[in-house]
């Protein structure tokens, strides 16, 4: 077997796809347009394929920053333990977590899943909690904190605890079967979570009380959203309500806790944080029970005595240093590259999403802003299939849970790179804010409100055109 050095080094993620594409004796060579499109985060863009897919750097990130990425790495996979311990770096956890490591939840830095029917815990799923807002001084709060927490059980359920802790009790969920019938007569089964919490250990739970299931994105591209100029998110608000189609986005605006003011919100499921700091920072306290100079409480309420009780692994214990690596790792994860785009199938699905209307929401080229001191996230031409704004999804996705200016039935446009990359990552097809869709057209057809008349338009698809609008997304 003849083995090329550029093509080893090339295997590992070390070069450009650009260089790929052209340098690559076993590459066929592509057209400017082509690459455009196979390059959907850019140059930070990997050809790396497999399970790994999602866990290179920016291809274009070079050899002196790979030692940041691998130290932020390090702390993303490797777990904290409770304290006091000899390793104080990653001491802290708890006392009520949901996780000791954030590769638990973004496996393989990709998507979680709602637990199987005999898991003991859900891990990669969490349940947000809050109640609503009825007086004027919790009105007042939401400005800051975007939700009113449950009294006794916060804003987020921990089902984990440490030893001489309890956790605060258990994701209970079923699922009721949704029929719904393709112009041509077959019928695909969707199903609809009924989710609920038992086993609470720290006393009842506030009757009013409004439950939100989410599992865990793909870490992929948040750097290049990132830095995507907010006035091309204006933009996008605005040509949509030029447009007059139904679709009305709009941008989520949310507490900035360094900046102490509002800003827009671009992360999470709601676009409930404003950057990557913040929603690191967020993840750490709520996720595995670790304070930082963003969040100096425990995550536990003024109920929940055992955070005093036990042992803490001091005043941050997700350290500036740890904190500032991690945003660096998430910041510079690379997307693999698209594939098949010349597969006849895969175009007849390209444009079929485009005559559905599907890229009002989920856009293409796009362009970061200029970033001198993220030069392999700067003025980078992507694909991410996202305008990061909130649109009102319908009733059927809706969880009823206000989240600052997002209201029950609206969900930020989540990323669609990567998508066809989920089953050989991760090995499951859950797709969704909860995990409820178990294939991409499930996904689909969930979708009503805003894109009620692209769901309905998919229904009166042939089914050759459906599986070549499956075959589309499959090749993100």
């Amino acid at each position: 077997m003849k083995f090329h050095f550029a093509t080893v080094i090339m295997s590992l993620g070390l070069l450009p796809l650009s260089v790929l594409a052209e340098s690559s004796p076993e590459t066929p060579k592509y057209t400017k347009e082509q690459l455009a499109k196979i390059k959907s985060g850019g140059n930070t863009t990997t050809p790396k394929t497999g399970a790994n897919a999602f866990s290179l750097p920016a291809s274009n990130l070079p050899m002196s920053k790979r030692l940041d990425f691998s130290v932020g790495n390090s702390f993303f996979r490797n777990p904290w333990v409770q304290a006091p311990a000899t390793t104080d770096a990653r001491d802290g956890l708890g006392p009520i977590f949901n996780t000791n490591g954030c590769q638990n939840c973004h496996i393989k830095d990709g998507r979680g899943h709602p637990p199987e029917k005999d898991d003991m815990n859900s891990v990669s799923m969490l349940v947000r909690m809050s109640i609503p807002a009825l007086t004027d001084e919790q009105k007042q709060q939401l400005i800051k904190s975007g939700v009113i927490p449950e009294p006794t059980y916060g804003d987020q359920l921990q089902d984990f605890a440490l030893p001489d802790a309890k956790p605060e009790g258990k994701i209970a969920l079923t699922y009721t079967d949704v029929p719904v019938t393709f112009a041509d007569g077959e019928v695909i089964t969707l199903r609809k979570p009924n989710l609920s919490i038992t086993d609470l250990n720290y006393g009842p739970i506030a009757d009013d009380v409004m439950l939100s299931a989410r599992i865990a994105p793909p870490m992929i591209g948040l750097g290049l959203l990132e830095h995507i100029p907010e006035q091309t998110l204006k933009n996008f608000v605005a040509e949509q309500a030029a447009e007059n189609k139904g679709v009305s986005g709009k941008l989520n605006q949310v507490w900035d806790v360094r900046a102490n003011k509002t800003v827009t919100g671009r992360f999470g499921w709601k676009a409930g944080q404003p950057n990557l700091m913040q929603q690191n920072a967020a993840a750490f306290n709520g996720d595995i029970g670790l304070t930082s100079a963003l969040f100096e409480q425990e995550n536990c309420t003024d109920k929940q005595t055992i955070c005093a009780e036990l042992p803490n692994g001091g005043k941050h214990e997700a350290s500036e240093k740890v904190l500032t690596f991690v945003e660096f790792y998430s910041q510079h994860l690379a997307v693999p590259a698209r594939r098949n785009i010349n597969d006849p199938q895969v175009m007849k699905g390209e444009k079929l999403f485009a005559n559905i209307g599907c890229q009002s929401c989920h856009r293409t080229q796009i362009k970061t802003a200029k970033v001198p001191e993220r030069p392999a996230l700067s003025e980078q031409m992507i694909n991410p299939y996202t305008d990061l704004l909130l649109h009102d999804m319908g009733e059927g996705l809706a969880d009823n849970r206000p989240e600052f200016l997002a209201n029950g039935q609206e969900w930020r446009t989540p990323p669609l790179w990567g998508l066809g990359y989920t089953e050989e990552v991760n090995g499951h097809t859950n797709f969704l804010h909860d995990g409820r869709a178990r294939s991409v057209m499930e996904a689909v057809l969930w979708h009503g409100g805003e894109a009620q008349t692209s769901r309905d338009k998919v229904l009166q698809l042939s089914k050759s055109d459906r599986q070549a609008l499956v075959a589309f997304l499959d090749s993100l």
